[in-house]
């Protein structure tokens, strides 16, 4: 469903990523992880079509990320910097019928999975709400509906749990495994060891633009014979001595 090559992109002569692949797989969960400017958010543009690759290339569901943007639009969600993209003005239930409306849904469409996103994140009590009203926990799940309202096969998430408090938290865990029951494909970063070890059936390690591994947590942990995640993360950003 995900199929990345040799991708890269270059900011005025800095490499923010540099040639990484990987593939994921119809209903499989893969992590990015890394420090802040490792290349996370930069690699998750790409694959939105957000921004152009400076080389190399991406396939989503099957479409060209260069040659067919408009088509790979159509087929993933993405949530990046969480409830800071939402509309102040417009109530959580507009907010979220906006975006129904530009991946062409009908009003019908847009009312029925709207009902259906607010028993799954319990949220029809604040649909009529302001967002400007909204708690930041709220904001995040009125973003996550937002941005599948339109029931991709893809989703990319930015930090998803990034400022949340621990039920916020649960509540973002729980949806992903759950689009994961579903069979969605999904792509995200973080930099929360525990997180990436919960939810991902593989990891990227990226470090500098550049992907240091990419595996299972076991396999990595067998890679690198040691059964800390943290331990081996810290050796692959060079910020522990190999001895």
């Amino acid at each position: 469903m995900v199929k990345v090559k040799e991708l890269s992109k270059n900011f005025s002569g800095v490499m923010a990523v540099d040639r990484i692949s990987f593939e994921v797989k119809k209903g499989e969960v893969f992590g990015l992880l890394g420090e802040n400017g490792a290349g996370k958010t930069t690699t998750l543009r790409m694959l939105a079509t957000m921004l152009r690759p400076t080389s190399g290339n991406a396939q989503m569901g099957g479409y060209d990320v260069q040659k067919e943007p408009e088509k790979v639009r159509g087929c993933i969600g993405t949530l990046f910097g969480g409830e800071g993209g939402l509309y102040d003005r417009l109530t959580a239930e507009e907010n979220i019928a906006y975006f129904g409306e530009l991946n062409g849904m009908s009003k019908e469409q847009i009312r029925k999975r709207t009902k259906e996103l607010s028993k799954l994140f319990n949220t029809e009590s604040y649909l009529t709400k302001r967002a400007a009203a909204l708690s930041k926990g709220m904001k995040q799940k009125i973003a996550f509906a937002r941005a599948i309202i339109h029931d991709p096969d893809i989703m990319l998430f930015d930090e998803p749990t990034s400022g949340l408090d621990i039920g916020a938290i649960r509540d973002v865990h729980e949806f992903i495994m759950s689009c994961k029951k579903l069979g969605k494909t999904i792509v995200f970063s973080s930099h929360s060891m525990s997180e990436i070890e919960e939810l991902c059936d593989r990891i990227g390690i990226i470090h500098k633009g550049e992907l240091a591994v990419v595996g299972t947590a076991d396999e990595i942990k067998s890679k690198y014979k040691d059964d800390d995640l943290k331990n081996i993360f810290l050796r692959l950003v060079g910020k522990k001595d190999e001895s």
